[in-house]
């Protein structure tokens, strides 16, 4: 990639720079203020020093001139002002005015009370006065007789404004001259800093970067500033390449050899595949999330099988995964271009959080995507709503993702694998831009039939961003027809139903199933031996179910899990079958969700209620039919319930795949299999994708409630030998097709497209305007 997980360049040097400019400003600032304030002092100075000799040379005339019938005539034009000095004013000793010079009469009030000041205390008196009309500097001296006793006051009065405006004029002058001085350090301290040393040690990291992905150049870069760095990196380099090529030969060995496809193997097939381009994941979930506990952020792990799957792969080849940045603490711990190097405790690629504002997110992802899409693809009979502002907000939010993958790209060539519903205008978006980049779409959930897909107002924009991929995947063989039946009916493309591809505008399109599986529990950090059967013991005795065969249910709360559909195949069991009261609970482990939209809030208190009304109409003092436990359930207590678990319920309306089936399977890997009596069965819809992979399950019509019940009975008396084949070959097949052979065929396909070279002109997708239905 050309961008490191750092901050944008420069963003060192230039905190370094405004650092030094802050500094540098702040010392010219007071340097300023010492001079001014210096050079104001001194003018005052000099005023009262002008004063005194104005008022020693005239304190005799003054003097002569109180006692005298008309004291102004006496003293002629003694007390007129010229140049700075306003004038002079005499007063008698009982504060009346007996002379002054022209004009002063209307400052009389200014005048008076420092006569009257130098009068009581017998010394001169000096003041500062400031009003509108300006600054005036006064001193008053005191006139004795030969008695020494007070007999007036000579007052002289000097303009200060000019000193005022001195002050001002320097303070002005001196913030320019600080901040001048403040940006020619910023930007001097800034440019060295930059070409010195931040500069060289991008282009240092950038090549050990490229190194470490096997695409180096021989030479490292030059102009280091530490001389020994570029030996030591030469050398450096020729070890990696000599490693590499190992790991290389290694890895095709590991390849051809296996059976079984491992997270080892996995990593083995992605550096033989790619070959030394990167590899960006696109996705709504990120795998490394940042939670607010106790105010400090914490890494959290979502649970998701992609992550599990995708994650071993970045980790081997580098690369880039974009993601929304959904969690509290994400931006805090992300640099300002929202990136930040994972798996934090030994970093292998970026992860690069792409930020979505609440209303966004509103229409993008609550709305569009689970109001509109969700419903729409499962065949569940929930009307899904398509809103103009949800479209307006989903096309923008696909945006975004799609210009942080091109922003983080730059001109080099990737494979970008997008992931899910939320995300399907990014492949059209990118391949408009880049169509030299090898773009791969996975659908997670069902495609519904032509007919029900002519629902979508927005159907055509959908399926020309979807067609800008040049491989995508489904779960099933079903959702890839009814996917190009779609295309053949609602775009202009040409279609070759024995290739399964679709090509529009010279772009041509594979459409392949992959059907997704899940990872050994084993490799989770879950606990086992003593640990998992205290942990199952505490559970056992938390929830009452001492003496009692257990069966279960892992879902999230949604409408299309065949919840209570589920909890009324219970009910009718018990109605039927009153000998399994007291010895059978089901236990439903359930995970709110998109509880911002009022139609799922809502169904999880129908189904407290329903789960409740059946409670009540069968429990005794001791036992209880339905435990429903509505929880954000972690990793080990799913583990726990599902190892404590002799059935295991997938009752789905319409799923892509639903893995808790096969993790049910995936939970009993280390049971003794030589007892029977700890196996489990699994009852399982088939409206799910998994009910074609697992046909050993005890397959079901969820909306059939006889046919459930008997099948859940079927369950529980099912004879042990029976329970162990069943269990022991849908155990080898999910070991055999596990999530890392998922990840491996999707990486091979995607990595042999051939995109073309040239970019197109840009294609833009209209926010306003939705498709016209035909």
């Amino acid at each position: 990639m050309s961008n490191l997980p750092t901050r944008p360049l420069r963003s060192r040097s230039a905190r370094f720079g405004l650092a030094v400019a802050i500094l540098a400003t702040a010392i010219a600032a007071g340097l300023s203020w010492y001079q001014i304030h210096g050079e104001q002092r001194t003018g005052l100075d000099d005023l009262e020093r002008r004063a005194k000799l104005l008022a020693h040379r005239n304190a005799p005339a003054a003097l002569a001139a109180i006692p005298q019938a008309d004291p102004q005539a006496a003293i002629g034009d003694r007390l007129d002002g010229h140049s700075r000095l306003l004038g002079m004013a005499i007063f008698k000793a009982d504060g009346q005015l007996a002379a002054s010079g022209q004009g002063l009469s209307d400052l009389t009030p200014v005048m008076s009370e420092p006569a009257a000041e130098a009068m009581a205390h017998g010394e001169d008196f000096v003041a500062l006065r400031r009003d509108n009309d300006g600054s005036t500097h006064v001193l008053a001296r005191p006139l004795n007789n030969a008695a020494g006793a007070p007999v007036g006051a000579l007052v002289v009065l000097h303009d200060a404004l000019y000193l005022e405006d001195r002050l001002t004029r320097g303070m002005v002058q001196g913030l320019f001259l600080s901040l001048a001085v403040g940006a020619g350090m910023f930007l001097l301290t800034t440019g060295l800093a930059w070409t010195l040393f931040e500069r060289p040690l991008h282009n240092l990291a950038a090549w050990m970067r490229r190194l470490r992905f096997g695409n180096t150049p021989e030479l490292p870069p030059r102009g280091l500033p530490v001389g020994r760095l570029a030996d030591e990196t030469a050398h450096l380099a020729a070890s990696f390449r000599a490693a590499r090529t190992k790991e290389r030969e290694a890895a095709e060995e590991t390849v051809r050899s296996d059976k079984a496809w491992t997270r080892d193997r996995l990593r083995a097939h992605a550096i033989d595949a790619l070959r030394g381009e990167p590899l960006v994941v696109v996705s709504n979930r990120e795998p490394y999330m940042h939670q607010l506990r106790d105010g400090k952020p914490v890494l959290v792990r979502p649970a998701s099988g992609l992550v599990t799957g995708l994650d071993p792969v970045l980790r081997a080849t580098g690369g880039l995964w974009v993601a929304h940045g959904a969690g509290d603490a994400d931006r805090a711990t992300a640099d300002s271009a929202g990136c930040i190097p994972v798996p934090p405790s030994d970093p292998r690629y970026t992860l690069k959080r792409v930020w979505i504002s609440k209303l966004e997110e509103e229409g993008y992802y609550y709305g569009f995507s689970n109001e509109g899409l969700w419903p729409l693809c499962h065949l569940t009979h929930e009307r899904p709503t398509f809103r103009a502002s949800d479209w307006d907000q989903y096309v923008r939010a696909n945006h975004r993702f799609a210009k942080a993958v091109l922003d983080e790209l730059g001109s080099e060539r990737a494979v970008v694998m997008v992931q899910d519903y939320q995300l399907a205008l990014v492949p059209g978006i990118l391949k408009a831009h880049r169509p030299d980049l090898r773009v791969g779409l996975f659908w997670h959930i069902p495609w519904p039939n032509a007919e029900a897909f002519r629902i979508c107002p927005y159907r055509v924009e959908l399926l020309q961003g979807i067609l800008g991929a040049d491989l995508i995947g489904f779960h099933l063989q079903q959702h890839c027809n009814n996917f190009l039946e779609s295309v053949d009916r609602m775009v202009e493309a040409k279609l070759d139903w024995d290739r399964f591809s679709a090509e529009i505008k010279g772009h041509a399109s594979l459409v392949r199933p992959f059907p997704i599986s899940v990872q050994r529990w084993s490799e989770r950090g879950v606990a086992s031996g003593r640990t998992l059967a205290e942990h199952i013991d505490s559970l056992v005795t938390q929830h009452q179910l001492e003496g009692v065969a257990i069966g279960v249910g892992v879902d999230r709360i949604d409408y299309t899990k065949g919840i209570a559909e589920r909890f009324r195949a219970i009910e009718r069991l018990f109605e039927k079958h009153p000998e399994h009261r007291g010895k059978f609970t089901f236990v439903q482990l359930g995970a709110p969700s998109r509880v911002h939209i009022p139609k799922y809030r809502d169904l999880v208190t129908d189904l407290e209620q329903l789960a409740d009304s059946i409670n009540w109409k069968l429990q005794d003092d001791t036992w209880k039919p339905i435990r429903f436990l509505v929880d954000h359930h972690d990793a080990p207590r799913v583990y726990a319930f599902l190892r404590m678990a002799s059935v295991c319920v997938v009752s789905s309306l319409h799923d892509g795949m639903n893995l808790v089936s096969k993790e049910f399977v995936a939970a009993k890997e280390d049971v003794d299999h030589t007892d029977p009596a700890t196996e489990g069965v699994l009852v399982l819809s088939e409206f799910a994708g998994a009910a074609r992979d697992l046909p050993e399950s005890l397959i079901i019509n969820p909306y059939d409630t006889e046919e459930f019940a008997a099948a859940i009975h079927l369950a529980i008396t099912m004879d042990p030998k029976d329970k162990q084949h069943r269990m022991t070959r849908m155990r080898l097949r999910i070991e055999e097709n596990n999530i890392y052979r998922w990840a491996a065929d999707f990486l091979t396909s995607i990595a042999q497209a051939k995109p073309r070279s040239a970019p197109d002109p840009v294609v833009t997708v209209s926010t306003t305007t939705p498709t016209q239905m035909a």
